[in-house]
């Protein structure tokens, strides 16, 4: 039941933006930027805000914005972010995570990484529509089909979801390496773009960059 009221939370259009704003920041959000930023009034967006942390899709803490202690520092602000927790719904219930989860530790034991790795670059073959991908641009609006939540830091596109976080969690050199796999046949074989291994803390393990950007 927990899964489908969050979901369920979702439906509402100004939850929805709301979500989306905060999910796409990567970051703490106050309920002031929030409210600025999907065009409604604080109170309202704190409502909402509060919303989706009971349904579980929000996480919230309380922060002195300025940094300053003491007397005259002023009041905390509640700052809002994504919640790490994942939400699935089936009906009826189905557990593909446990079988996937059987999988892996099945194919580590086994130590069957290439072969799992050519098997996912040829269904990223099969996902894309055949012509390499050349430019960030292109790839970015391909990843975020695929619910990877891409977004450029400074040149190197990185993304924000893992869509095997649980998996990965897990087994990481197994379900990095295919995914890696996956995407360099999803985005084909470019000489423009460089898709590398380059593991940061609460985003995915896979980076796209310029090939150019390697150059010396």
């Amino acid at each position: 039941m927990r899964d489908i009221d969050a979901i369920a939370a979702l439906q509402d259009p100004v939850r929805r933006r709301l979500y989306d704003y905060v999910a796409g920041r990567g970051e703490e959000v106050s309920r002031n930027d929030a409210a600025e930023a999907t065009g409604i009034q604080r109170t309202l967006a704190a409502h909402h805000l509060d919303k989706l942390v009971e349904a579980g899709l929000l996480e919230t803490e309380s922060r002195r914005l300025s940094g300053r202690t003491g007397p005259g520092a002023g009041r905390p602000a509640k700052l809002y972010r994504r919640s790490t927790a994942e939400h699935q719904v089936s009906l009826p219930s189905r557990d593909y995570l446990t079988a996937a989860d059987l999988l892996a530790e099945v194919a580590e034991e086994a130590r069957v990484d290439v072969e799992l790795q050519a098997a996912a670059r040829k269904r990223g073959r099969t996902l894309s529509d055949g012509e390499p991908v050349r430019e960030l641009s292109a790839a970015a609006e391909l990843l975020r089909s695929r619910g990877y939540e891409p977004f450029d830091d400074e040149g190197v596109l990185r993304l924000r979801n893992c869509p095997f976080h649980a998996l990965a969690e897990a087994y990481p050199p197994l379900v990095c390496g295919m995914n890696l796999a996956l995407l360099e046949g999803l985005l084909g074989d470019s000489d423009e773009l460089r898709i590398r291994m380059d593991a940061r803390p609460g985003l995915c393990c896979v980076a796209i960059e310029n090939s150019k950007n390697n150059e010396s």
